[in-house]
């Protein structure tokens, strides 16, 4: 069940980031909808993660095992920095009086950035497309700020953000479930000897 911590992160990132935006601008019954749906996809990730981690583990081949999730000093290193500029920067924001929703836009920003070392860390370019979007989401929802329109960064830096996180795990994992299980016994010889 280890390796599949990331995941089980990510979908809780996921669903905060849905629970904590998807009010107004929103009409109130959408904003439901969305919640619903977040919620039922970390359950669904939570399910698909149990159901793997039952799995038997692919045979390890001679180039070692492949990439893994690590938490060492490094890991600690990148979180430690995220937080320093997701406070930080929300303190700069404040200082330039800039609506409350431009700290949403950044905080969707930084998160995204700090899944660039991570990806290098962990030896996993499929992170690559989940820095790239949520980076991508909060620099929208910090031009949404700058244009006037602030009232709209949470849906976009905030709902699109944790959509878009659950539904890269729930993609990753039926990925991962609908894979070939490892066939056991296939180099044993099965003929019987008297």
């Amino acid at each position: 069940m280890r390796q599949f911590t990331g995941f089980l992160i990510g979908a809780g990132f996921g669903l905060a980031f849905v629970l904590a935006n998807a009010g107004p601008p929103l009409p109130s019954a959408v904003g439901l909808v969305l919640r619903v749906l977040a919620v039922a996809a970390l359950v669904a990730v939570i399910v698909l993660s149990v159901a793997l981690s039952r799995r038997p583990a692919p045979p390890v081949t001679g180039a070692g095992p492949g990439p893994a999730f690590r938490f060492g000093p490094f890991y600690g290193t990148v979180v430690l920095v995220e937080v320093v500029l997701i406070f930080g920067g929300i303190q700069v924001l404040r200082l330039l009086e800039a609506p409350w929703q431009a700290n949403i836009a950044w905080i969707a920003l930084v998160v995204g950035l700090h899944f660039l070392p991570l990806a290098w860390y962990w030896r996993m370019r499929q992170i690559l497309a989940a820095a790239l979007y949520i980076s991508a989401m909060g620099a929208a929802g910090l031009v949404l700020v700058a244009m006037g329109t602030a009232e709209w960064a949470p849906f976009v830096s905030g709902v699109l953000t944790g959509l878009g996180i659950l539904t890269g795990m729930l993609v990753s994992l039926v990925g991962m479930l609908r894979a070939p299980l490892p066939e056991a016994g296939r180099d044993q010889d099965t003929t019987l000897t008297p």
